[in-house]
């Protein structure tokens, strides 16, 4: 009978074979057809004596496929299976779309409500399915997470195993500098350990989580020398992971952590990462790298969208123009209550500046950091929630998921930073549009405001209270909706309003407005 694997599933090919020398050296993969479609896919040493060689098939029909090797035992083989229609719950890969917005490759629009748990996959089984029963509740479609292990403030525990090999056992170490740490045999792999790291990221996909994987991060402080490996030793660790991981169908490619962190790397060693991956991926996974300071140049061809670190979510209208790709805020802070001001938020913050990012056409990623004596905080380890803000993004989500496929564009909020107070601004008082007339005052007079064409308008008020606001709306019915963001409510004000309208608020802070045009 032949092997059935359903379309963006994995497909795999294991083979034995005796291999003198280095096995992780040895040349082997293999190539797939379908009709004219052929597609060239590179393999790895699993460890045992065993190869294998991973596929993702994005063509329904039947396959054949031929092994190519250097080894002799490895080298022809030959074999074929049928690519079967997807199952109701897998949609394919998360792609870019309209240049600002992701969605499925089967194109179910796709809006990433992420979070950040760095090494949640790195402290032993029973934390890390702890983990995983709490995202079962949570609102979260995205992942940030991290290859190799981390050690940092709340982080000075060791992993349970480590990528690569050791030439001495940990005893026989008589010293630790911060030189790079030469008793990794970095010419091997530990396939226990990127075993691990495959079962968790498909631990996420049955939870309809996409992984969005850290390759690099500068949280090493000399504890294993990760960081700082010679420049052959990276392009070998991410040749061995696309082999490894680009089959998964949930699977971004982060190339870095906080890249700017890293003294000893220049901007051509991160370009070089990216575009190498961007080369050997035969699936063309998502990739972006995530800045601590100095933005990297996201206008790169090979950037897919931006990923970055900013409190100022205001401005993801000005990236937007920039760089013309999605906006994805990963760390506008977090919430919690260390002794860091990146990790204090209060709940109340840190919803706000979901639902500016969001209304503005942007994305923005969770992270969470409240002190236990356990030190186990969810912004690196998992294990449980703790804060206020995840029933309130599980709200928003629900809220921008109704909203139109295409996404909402910006209401051009004056930037206030940007006025020049002498010579005025131009465009201040426009209203020469309908989106400019849609707010009676003019755009100066919103918070953050997004909008898909003249259907569908979302206004948010974020600290202020206004007791009502008044609205010219575009020719036809509209219906109104009174969003209490923090009280997680959504009243209907209106059904078929038209022509100029004041709305009614309860003069709260966290307050919204939605108008969409009935049909």
């Amino acid at each position: 009978m032949t092997d059935q694997v359903e379309k963006w599933g994995l497909f795999e090919v294991s083979c034995r074979a005796r291999v003198s020398g280095n096995p992780f050296e040895a040349d082997f993969g293999a190539e797939f057809q379908h009709s004219e479609h052929s597609v060239k896919v590179a393999g790895f040493y699993d460890g045992e004596g065993v190869f294998k060689v991973r596929f993702m098939p994005q063509i329904e029909g039947e396959w054949t496929y031929t092994t190519y090797s250097d080894v002799r035992d490895l080298e022809g083989q030959q074999g074929r299976f049928a690519c079967v229609a997807p199952s109701s719950d897998n949609h394919g890969p998360v792609g870019v779309v309209d240049s600002l917005r992701f969605a499925y490759a089967d194109g179910t629009p796709y809006i990433p409500v992420g979070t950040t748990c760095y090494v949640w996959n790195l402290q032993g089984d029973e934390l890390e399915e702890q983990t995983l029963r709490t995202l079962e509740q949570a609102p979260f479609n995205k992942m940030r997470m991290c290859v190799f292990p981390k050690r940092y403030t709340f982080n000075m525990n060791e992993p349970p195993s480590y990528p690569f090999p050791r030439k001495v056992t940990q005893s026989e170490k008589t010293s630790r500098t911060g030189e790079p740490s030469n008793d990794w045999d970095f010419s091997r792999f530990n396939p226990d350990y990127f075993q691990h790291l495959e079962k968790r990221i498909l631990d996420l996909q049955r939870r309809g989580i996409e992984a969005d994987l850290i390759l690099f991060h500068p949280y090493d402080s000399g504890a294993w020398g990760f960081d700082r490996m010679p420049a052959e030793v990276n392009d070998r660790y991410l040749k061995y992971l696309v082999a490894r991981l680009a089959s998964f169908r949930n699977l971004w490619w982060s190339f870095a952590n906080e890249y700017d962190l890293f003294p000893e790397r220049t901007m051509q060693d991160w370009d070089h990462y990216m575009q190498l991956v961007q080369q050997i991926d035969p699936y063309d996974h998502l990739r972006s790298i995530h800045n601590c300071m100095a933005f990297y140049d996201h206008t790169k061809p090979w950037v897919t969208h931006c990923s970055i670190q900013s409190g100022y979510v205001h401005r993801v209208p000005l990236w937007m123009k920039k760089y013309g790709k999605p906006i994805v805020i990963d760390e506008c802070g977090y919430e919690g209550d260390i002794h860091m001001v990146w990790g204090d938020l209060s709940p109340e913050e840190m919803v706000l500046r979901f639902w500016i990012g969001f209304t503005l056409g942007g994305y923005v990623t969770h992270g969470e950091t409240y002190v236990n004596p356990e030190e186990v905080l969810w912004w690196s380890k998992g294990g449980q929630l703790r804060g206020e803000s995840v029933p309130r993004i599980a709200f928003l989500r629900e809220i921008f998921e109704q909203a139109p496929a295409a996404g909402l564009t910006p209401i051009g909020r004056i930037d206030n930073e940007t006025v020049n107070m002498l010579e005025g601004t131009p465009g201040l008082f426009d209203q020469s549009s309908d989106v400019d007339r849609i707010i009676a005052e003019g755009r100066w007079n919103v918070e953050a405001g997004g909008y898909c064409g003249n259907d569908y308008f979302m206004f948010y008020f974020g600290m202020h209270q206004p007791g009502s606001r008044n609205f010219n709306l575009p020719p036809g019915s509209f219906r109104i909706d009174v969003i209490d963001t923090w009280n997680m409510t959504l009243e209907s004000v209106a059904e078929n309003a038209s022509g100029e309208v004041t709305v009614a608020l309860p003069g709260r802070k966290y307050m919204a407005i939605r108008i969409v045009r009935r049909a």
